[in-house]
């Protein structure tokens, strides 16, 4: 009760008078992964969305509601304004004509037409390909002016024309052949208010404030995303006062943090979520299934026979939710009311029986001489994963289910995952300020190249429920998920284990904005240090 009465005070201070004041200062924040790429098709993980969205500019990005439905509440970035056709099939956007690159050449509708052109192209392999389906080109009637022409109607036409794309330099990029640009990006050079100073893979990454920007300086001289092994390591340099700012606080650190007069936190709805992932296909060959997680039955019977709660409860106290299926709660259309298949050992124990899968002397099961046994891959940077592994493992064996935990380093179990070489694993996905992504992770097209369907689960009625969902007008939206979830729910292609809170330690010198539950970065920009509260490391280097 006490973390919770602090996180609420957390979330009062954040969400108070916009911060502002005289510039300067050096915002440190830990981190636990370096970005791995800072070329915005190519981008996947948080580390990277957070630096190139300060480096690159959208045409307009989603504001603080996460509204994606209505323009209106969208913040005018590279674009100062936009018109619709009369039959709302083509949209054109107006380039800010102070817009420039960092390296002062001015920012064109080329660079956009550039921009859809490559991530539309498959042979690039960027992650945006599946977003912009609807958007059948993009031509420039004069050089301010991108239009952006649809395929067919949809609510998600001004979204993913105006805020899927972060927009790149043409002159700078589009005389590299693509098989160049997947192995070897040059310097990034953006438009947005903080560019590149200096990255040192593995150990940190510098932005400075671009101080001639069009859309105004940061206030803040620079940020550094400080890259520690392990999450303990994150934290102890915010205790120590060698960082500004740690997010994926655990009740421990929290309680710790309401011990630290310096230090405060900030609380956000939950915007990822943990699954235990069932790989349906045979690891060793793909073209053929699974031979344990290619049957429904099983699946089920494993998913009842873990306790979500006590799991949760566990590692992460009351900083967690069992999630209601492949869906936070911080969405709208999400029906909180909803659940996955329940906790039930004696109706696993059934299923388990009715299949073959016969307990032994020693009380684990096998059938026709096969162990039901499998490896779970855990990625070694997340401790509240490999804290929870041991806890799954407890669980089943006590259903007679053996389980390998294979705690691996987090690009190998990537690579493993992307490639379908695993049994099962405990993974994470982050969700974005819309579900525009979810066929991408859950339906039959995001299996294979360019997917994120890792288990390749696939069932063409939630594939339809799905697509209908996403086209729905917002009144009926909400009840067409719940339908999809409740479908992936009963066929168990994974087990969503929990839905964290966001909770972000800061130090009290740096005053913030108002955020964005999906992106705590969002106005980065305006965030401030007063000079009273301005130590050493605030001062800016020369730059070199």
């Amino acid at each position: 009760m006490l973390a919770l009465a602090l996180l609420g005070t957390g979330c009062g201070e954040q969400s108070g008078a916009r911060a502002g004041g005289e510039p300067g200062g050096t915002l440190v924040i830990s981190t636990t992964r370096d970005p791995g790429t800072l070329f915005p098709p190519f981008v996947a993980t948080t580390q990277a969305k957070q630096i190139t969205e300060q480096i690159y500019d959208y045409l307009a990005d989603v504001g603080t509601d996460l509204n994606t439905h209505d323009e209106k509440g969208f913040r005018r970035e590279l674009a100062d304004g936009w018109r619709w056709s009369p039959d709302s099939m083509s949209l054109a956007f107006h380039i800010n004509p102070r817009a420039r690159w960092h390296d002062g050449r001015a920012v064109t509708a080329r660079d956009v037409q550039f921009t859809f052109g490559l991530n539309k192209n498959p042979a690039l392999g960027g992650h945006a390909h599946s977003l912009l389906a609807n958007i059948d080109s993009v031509t420039m009637p004069d050089s301010l002016t991108p239009v952006f022409w649809f395929r067919e109607k949809s609510l998600t036409r001004f979204l993913n024309a105006a805020a899927q794309l972060l927009i790149l330099p043409a002159h700078q990029l589009e005389k590299i052949p693509l098989d160049s640009l997947r192995s070897s990006v040059p310097a990034p050079i953006g438009s947005g208010r903080f560019r590149l100073r200096k990255w040192d893979k593995g150990a940190s990454v510098e932005i400075v404030a671009d101080t001639s920007n069009y859309r105004g300086r940061a206030t803040l001289d620079r940020v550094i995303w400080s890259v520690s092994p392990e999450l303990t390591t994150a934290v102890t340099r915010l205790f120590s006062g060698d960082a500004d700012l740690v997010e994926g606080l655990r009740p421990d650190d929290v309680r710790q943090l309401a011990r630290d007069s310096n230090l405060k936190t900030i609380a956000l709805p939950g915007m990822d979520y943990v699954f235990l992932r069932f790989n349906l296909r045979d690891p060793a060959n793909g073209n053929r299934p699974h031979p344990l997680f290619a049957d429904r039955t099983l699946r089920r019977a494993i998913t009842m026979s873990l306790n979500r709660e006590t799991l949760v409860r566990s590692v992460l106290d009351t900083f967690a939710l069992v999630p209601v299926g492949p869906v936070v709660r911080a969405y709208s259309t999400t029906d909180a009311s909803g659940s996955q298949l329940p906790f039930d050992s004696v109706g696993a124990s059934h299923l388990l029986d009715s299949l073959g899968w016969a307990r032994g002397a020693r009380g684990m099961r096998a059938k026709n001489g096969t162990d039901l046994a499998f490896s779970l891959m855990i990625p070694t940077n997340s401790p509240s994963r490999i804290r929870m592994g041991p806890l799954i493992q407890e669980q089943l064996r006590r259903m007679g289910i053996r389980v390998t935990l294979d705690n691996l380093e987090p690009s190998t179990a990537g690579d493993m995952e992307s490639r379908g070489r695993f049994d099962a694993s405990l993974s994470v996905w982050t969700l974005p300020s819309n579900l525009d992504d979810m066929p991408r992770i859950w339906g039959t097209s995001g299996i294979g190249k360019n997917g994120g369907n890792y288990g390749a689960y696939s069932n063409p009625t939630f594939d339809a429920l799905l697509d209908s969902a996403l086209a729905a007008e917002p009144a009926n939206a909400r009840e067409r998920f719940t339908r999809a979830y409740a479908v992936i729910n009963e066929d168990a292609p994974a087990i969503w284990l929990y839905e964290p809170r966001k909770i972000i330690g800061l130090h009290k010198r740096i005053q913030t904005t108002p955020t964005r539950p999906d992106a705590w970065w969002f106005s980065l920009a305006d965030w401030s240090i007063p000079p009273s509260g301005r130590i050493p490391r605030d001062r800016l280097p020369p730059p070199r």
